[in-house]
C-alpha cells in the first residue's frame, strides 16, 4: 500500500504532519477528517507535489473571479431552495468560461457520486482554498450551507474590492512612472546624442553638469545591456532571499519598521486576519483552528509568526486580544475591538467590524499616499528635464563664449 505525507490542523489548533499508508490521497483526507483534523496537504511520500490547498487557483487556471462568481450564484440557487445537484447543473449551463464549466461539471459528478460538497471541492486539486473548503464543511455540518455560501461570497467580494481598490489607485502612478521614464530615456538616448558632434567640433571644456548628463546618456545608449543584467541580477537575488523563510522573515520585519509602508502593510494584513477569522468563527469553526487557517492568508511572514505565537497563548487559556497585543505589531483599535468581542461573547461580529474598519483605513491610506506621490513624481520629472535642458544650454553658452 502506498505511503503519503500529510499536514493538517488538529482540533487543538496545532499543525500536525506525518506519514500515512492508504490506497489513495482521498483515503488519507477521509482518515484525517475522521480524526477531527482539517487537511492542509497530502502528497505521495516519494513525490514533491500532489494534493495541496496552498496552490490556490494555479493548477486549473480558474481565477479568483471565477470562484467568486461560482460562489455567489451557488449561494443564490441553494438559498432559493433548489437541490444542490440541480443547482450545480444550472451553474454548469450558465458558465461562460470553459474552465469554470469544466470545474462545475467535475464538482457535480463528485456530488452525484455520493460525497459531500466540501469533499468534492477539496478534490479539485487546489482550486479552492482550505478556508473555503472548511467553511463549506462547517456549513454542511450545521445545516446552514446557504448562509455559509452567502458569507463566503461576501468574503470573496470584499477581498476582491480591496484588491481592486489597490490596483486602481496604482494605475495612474504606474502610467506616470512609465511616461516619465520614457521621456527621460528618449531625451538621453535620442536627443542629447545629437549635440555631441557639435560639442566635439567646437572643442573646449564642457561644464561639469553637461559632462555628467553626456556620460549618463552614453551609459544608456551603449550599456543598456549591462543595466538589464544588473536589474535581472537584483531581481533573482531578492527572489532567492524571499524564497528562504528565515531571510523572508527578516525582510518582512524590516518592512514593518518602515513608517509609511509598514503602517499600510499592517493595516492590510489586519483586515485580512480579522475578516478571515471572523468569517470562520461565524460558521462554527473553533477559534484555534480559525487562527491556524487565518495566519496563512497574511502576506507578511512577521505578522503571521505573531499570529502563530498568539494561537499558542490562546491554547493555554489566554485571550486573543492580549496575545496579539504582546507582539506590539497590531493596531490598538483592532485589539480593543477584539477585546470587546471577547468580553461580550461576539468575537466573530467584532472581527468582521474590525475588518470593515481597516478596509476603509487601507483605502484612505492608499488615496493619501497616491495624492502625495503624483505631485512628487511630477516635480521630479520636471526637475530631471530641467537639469538636462540647463546642462545643454550652459554648454552651448560656454562654447559660444569660447568661439567669440
Amino acid at each position: 500500500m502506498p505511503a503519503f505525507r500529510f499536514k493538517a490542523v488538529a482540533p487543538s489548533g496545532e499543525t500536525v504532519q506525518g506519514q500515512m499508508d492508504a490506497a489513495s490521497i482521498d483515503e488519507v483526507i477521509a482518515k484525517l477528517h475522521e480524526q477531527g483534523n482539517l487537511p492542509l496537504e497530502a502528497v505521495p511520500a516519494d513525490q514533491a507535489q500532489g494534493f495541496s490547498l496552498a496552490a490556490l487557483f494555479r493548477s486549473s487556471g480558474v481565477s479568483q473571479k471565477d470562484v467568486a462568481l461560482f460562489t455567489q450564484q451557488l449561494a443564490t440557487l441553494v438559498g432559493a431552495g433548489l437541490p444542490l445537484d440541480r443547482s450545480l447543473l444550472v451553474l454548469a449551463e450558465l458558465a461562460e468560461s470553459p474552465r469554470l464549466k469544466r470545474l462545475v461539471d467535475r464538482v457535480r459528478d463528485e456530488v452525484r457520486g455520493g460525497i459531500s460538497l466540501s469533499e468534492a471541492l477539496e478534490r479539485q486539486h487546489g482550486v479552492f482554498s482550505r478556508l473555503y473548503v472548511n467553511m463549506v464543511r462547517a456549513g454542511e455540518l450545521g445545516g446552514t450551507l446557504d448562509h455559509t455560501l452567502t458569507r463566503l461570497s461576501e468574503y470573496l467580494e470584499r477581498n476582491q474590492e480591496l484588491k481592486s481598490s489597490v490596483v486602481s489607485a496604482l494605475i495612474y502612478p504606474c502610467i506616470l512612472l512609465l511616461l516619465a521614464g520614457g521621456a527621460l530615456i528618449f531625451l538621453l538616448v535620442y536627443v542629447i546624442p545629437n549635440f555631441m558632434p557639435l560639442f566635439e567640433q567646437l572643442g573646449g571644456d564642457l561644464p561639469i553638469l553637461t559632462q555628467i548628463v553626456l556620460a549618463f546618456a552614453n551609459v544608456l545608449r551603449y550599456g543598456w545591456w549591462a543595466i538589464l543584467l544588473v536589474v535581472a541580477g537584483v531581481a533573482v537575488f531578492f527572489q532567492r532571499q524571499f524564497a528562504d523563510p528565515v531571510t523572508r522573515l527578516t525582510w518582512d520585519t524590516r518592512l514593518l519598521d518602515l513608517k509609511w509602508i509598514g503602517d499600510l502593510l499592517t493595516k492590510i494584513d489586519t483586515a485580512r486576519l480579522a475578516r478571515t477569522a471572523g468569517t470562520l468563527l461565524k460558521n462554527g469553526v473553533p477559534l484555534l483552528s480559525a487562527l491556524s487557517i487565518s495566519k496563512n492568508v497574511l502576506g507578511n511572514s512577521a505578522l503571521a509568526e505573531q499570529v502563530e505565537i498568539a494561537n499558542k497563548e490562546v491554547k493555554t487559556g489566554g485571550g486573543l486580544a492580549h496575545a496579539l497585543a504582546a507582539s506590539k505589531r497590531f493596531p490598538r483599535l483592532a485589539l480593543q475591538m477584539i477585546s470587546v468581542g471577547e468580553e461580550t461573547g461576539h468575537l466573530d461580529d467584532m472581527l468582521l467590524r474590525a475588518a470593515d474598519t481597516y478596509d476603509r483605513e487601507v483605502r484612505t491610506t492608499i488615496d493619501r499616499l497616491m495624492a502625495a506621490f503624483v505631485p512628487v513624481m511630477t516635480i521630479l520629472l520636471a526637475g530631471f528635464i530641467a537639469v538636462i535642458v540647463i546642462s545643454m544650454v550652459s554648454a552651448i553658452l560656454s562654447l559660444n563664449e569660447l568661439v567669440g
